[in-house]
């Protein structure tokens, strides 16, 4: 008789290991390669879009708004790639993952990815939600400081944050394991010491990154109207911040949506020791995953002249002129210098 003790069993199969079937349902076929498909092409044509508006913008505000950016739908884009190939992979070929990875490097691997690619989206969103912040209330030093290498800085130094939390199992705090169905594996969500730390870092920093957001765009929102909508708005609208503060609030919105419910989960699993259902755990990946999926539209349909055609049609209402001649008269082009 095989002896699964924990002795002989690799700690990535010791918990929530589902036995090896080849009776997957064909849905999850279709639904992971779907997508994955559909997320990889929205990313890729988001990021054309943004490097065509970077290469025609003036403004240093802008540009380095434009560089939290791209680097978001970098990050997207790779966190897509790496995690929906393996799992489109299992789904596909039903791989035994006991026989291919009886050491849990791949497992480990893909666990380190899902914590790396969950944690960027949500802390460059408080990143860019601190630089407009800042950008709006405090713009000419913004403008002295935040250069366009300061900016790559600051996405490198988010991407070093966030594969610090994804390695922590490899110095003892956490351990990544087999999550079912047996397609995707992650930290294991108990109250134990060490499961327990690595849980209440990873939905900790989430949520406070989205908390932030939240605070700092409202501060932002609130500024910017009374600018735009102001009785010298002539002199001080700036028709961009406006653009970038919208994209940032359905950033925000987005990220807040698909990731509340698996960081709440975790969360909870973590400090009152309640046993995590697998649907529910599968269904707030899902929910995740739609947050790479959404980002990119923010940034294909939240350009340019609409958003300051409506802008100028809200504030120019109740005025003397029309507001087709006041969108017409006080449109600025998008890329001018702050």
């Amino acid at each position: 008789m095989m002896n699964l003790s924990n002795e002989t069993t690799p700690i990535c199969f010791s918990i929530n290991s589902p036995p090896f079937k080849f009776n997957q349902s064909i849905g999850s076929v279709y639904y992971s390669a779907t997508f994955s498909s559909l997320g990889l092409t929205f990313n890729l044509i988001a990021f054309v879009v943004l490097l065509k508006t970077f290469q025609r913008t003036h403004s240093r505000s802008r540009s380095s708004f434009l560089i939290f950016l791209c680097g978001l739908v970098v990050t997207d884009f790779m966190g897509l790639l790496v995690t929906g190939c393996i799992v489109v992979t299992f789904h596909i070929t039903r791989f035994n993952w006991r026989e291919l990875d009886p050491d849990c490097v791949f497992c480990n691997f893909m666990g380190m990815s899902m914590v790396f690619y969950g944690l960027c989206p949500l802390l460059l969103g408080a990143t860019m939600a601190v630089e407009r912040f800042v950008g709006i209330n405090r713009p000419f030093s913004h403008s002295t400081r935040m250069t366009k290498s300061r900016a790559m800085y600051v996405v490198l130094l988010v991407w070093v944050v966030a594969g610090g939390v994804s390695l922590l199992p490899q110095v003892g705090v956490g351990s990544y394991h087999m999550q079912i169905p047996g397609s995707w594996c992650f930290f294991n969500i108990s109250s134990e010491t060490s499961d327990m730390a690595l849980c209440l870092i990873f939905s900790l920093v989430g949520l406070l990154s989205i908390a932030t957001s939240f605070l700092l765009n409202t501060v932002s929102v609130v500024t910017l109207v009374k600018v735009c909508c102001g009785q010298d708005a002539s002199q001080r609208r700036r028709d961009y911040e406006v653009e970038m503060m919208v994209q940032l609030i359905l950033i925000m919105l987005i990220a807040s949506i698909c990731w509340c419910p698996l960081l709440i989960c975790s969360l909870n699993g973590a400090l009152f020791s309640h046993p995590i259902d697998p649907d529910i755990m599968l269904l707030g990946l899902r929910m995740a995953t739609c947050n790479q999926i959404c980002d990119p539209w923010v940034y294909i349909l939240c350009q340019e002249s609409r958003l300051r055609c409506l802008l100028h049609r809200l504030c120019c209402q109740g005025k003397d002129s029309k507001s087709e001649v006041c969108c017409s008269s006080s449109a600025s082009p998008p890329g001018t210098r702050s």
